[in-house]
């Protein structure tokens, strides 16, 4: 299966990409993240351990707890970040985020290929777990970026 979700910024596409490319700052960064570390450098890339919480009752603030690892790499050349899940209930999902240029400011899309034994299985994740946290983590680096774009230049560059 594969889907895609997706963001317009008011904010230069530079920007959004020092901000989230390093995947280790994204749980002092996401409110609903509570775990981004790497736990094995692999050159390039890293092997990093993720929790995340999926909303359950967002008025009481509860969530489900959502874990997965994966293989992850940018590409400063494309703006892409990349992960490959490599272990868990999602082992084997391919997801890339495309950070471009658009009218405005910048694009950001997700996209997720998860192609799992069980028939169903990928529907089932993708409705109630990767889109809702994808989503809440697109609007929460929409608004960050934002904040940063709407302050002095000088505001925005430490995140070089």
């Amino acid at each position: 299966m594969h889907s895609t979700i997706g963001i317009d910024v008011a904010a230069p596409p530079d920007l959004v990409y020092r901000l989230a490319r390093d995947v280790t700052r994204w749980e002092r960064l996401l409110p609903h993240y509570s775990r981004s570390v790497a736990i094995r450098d692999e050159g390039e890339a890293r092997i990093c351990d993720f929790v995340a919480r999926r909303p359950f009752v967002p008025v009481l603030g509860l969530g489900i707890p959502v874990t997965w690892r994966s293989r992850t790499w940018h590409e400063p050349g494309t703006r892409r970040l990349r992960f490959v899940h490599v272990a868990g209930a999602t082992r084997g999902m391919d997801v890339t985020w495309t950070i471009e240029p658009a009218a405005g400011g910048t694009r950001v899309d997700i996209a997720h290929d998860f192609r799992p034994r069980v028939p169903g299985f990928a529907a089932f994740v993708d409705a109630a777990f990767t889109r809702p946290i994808a989503g809440r983590t697109l609007a929460t680096f929409k608004a960050l970026a934002e904040a940063l774009a709407s302050e002095s230049p000088s505001a925005a560059n430490p995140l070089r």
